[in-house]
């Protein structure tokens, strides 16, 4: 099967005064039509610059994407120009931006907003535009959508809003949308709602989805498969059921652990022990010579100063640790 997305080596970079870090450090990653990949691992760690580098939006400067592929339908969109990866961008590939209260503009209705994607890419005129807008806010669910569409951001409530950024996100029906942090500062039922509407859209329009999270319940919930980042690198790949059954790199095993769960020695259930990863993650502009989770890490050994690579462990999982 040819891979909608195969991502080589990405490198994305941020220039500062004491330096340069490297946010995506040789990033591999490859996905199929109608695959949804879990993204995760701690805030910092280069979910977010990933899914910006694929739609090219890496802020320059101070960012630059320094080398690699990013190949979509076997066309790698670092090569084309401007012109037509703003033609591919709210098309064929689409995102829904974390902080949908930031991302979508103050001072213009609903309607004009999300009417938008449609007089850019389908050439409507304002009325068609703005009819078929309303029609988007009905399929991701907002109730009485033609008023709503009347709305300015700030009158909406936070599922509201974030179904808004999704009716974006799918008007031109992509065949890949990035999501990041889709269902951030929501109550569980609107969360709910959410997972549920992306696994329709992935079933009935076929679209491949990386869901960017560091919450492990959504993708235990939703994904196929997920990829644990660190430091800029992806430290283990699997399927999803696998990776909870069985995980294999330290980081991985630490994340778990810190998921909350209730104390089963306690009659009442109800003192939590969270679990805690020592250490902070390092600098990327002084990263430590080998593994970048040497410093945090229980099972350190000295080989661990001389760096893995990412490994087959076999036909389905990948892990870099020498442990493994």
């Amino acid at each position: 099967m040819s891979k909608l997305l195969e991502i080589t080596g990405l490198r994305t970079v941020f220039q500062s005064d004491q330096g340069e870090a490297a946010a995506v450090d040789g990033l591999n990653l490859s996905m199929n039509k109608g695959e949804i990949v879990g993204l995760v691992g701690e805030s910092g760690c280069g979910k977010s610059v990933t899914a910006l580098s694929i739609m090219r939006l890496v802020q320059s400067p101070p960012g630059r994407i320094a080398s690699g592929s990013v190949l979509f339908r076997g066309t790698d969109l670092l090569k084309l120009s401007e012109d037509d990866m703003r033609a591919v961008r709210g098309a064929d590939i689409s995102m829904i931006f974390q902080e949908p209260m930031t991302s979508l503009n103050p001072v213009f209705r609903i309607e004009d907003q999300v009417g938008e994607v449609f007089r850019i890419h389908k050439k409507m005129n304002r009325r068609d535009a703005r009819d078929a807008a309303v029609q988007m806010l009905k399929k991701v669910g907002i109730p009485a959508a033609e008023q709503r569409a009347r709305d300015y951001p700030h009158q909406l409530s936070g599922g509201m809003r974030q179904r808004v950024m999704i009716a974006m996100a799918l008007a031109c029906d992509p065949e890949l949308m990035l999501a990041d942090e889709p269902t951030t500062a929501l109550d569980v039922t609107i969360q709910a709602q959410i997972l549920d509407l992306m696994n329709d859209i992935r079933q009935r329009l076929g679209a491949g989805i990386i869901l960017i999270t560091h919450d492990l319940g959504v993708v235990a919930q939703t994904a196929d498969r997920v990829a644990v980042m660190y430091a800029g690198v992806i430290v283990e790949e699997s399927p999803v059921a696998d990776l909870f059954e069985q995980p294999l790199h330290p980081y991985t095993i630490g994340l778990l652990k810190s998921i909350p769960r209730p104390n089963p020695d306690k009659e009442e259930s109800r003192d939590f022990r969270l679990h805690v990863i020592p250490g902070k993650v390092p600098d990327l502009r002084k990263l430590p010579p080998g593994c970048r989770f040497q410093d945090r890490c229980p099972e350190f050994d000295p080989i661990c100063r001389t760096a893995p690579e990412l490994k087959p462990i076999n036909a389905n999982r990948l892990v870099r640790c020498w442990m493994r």
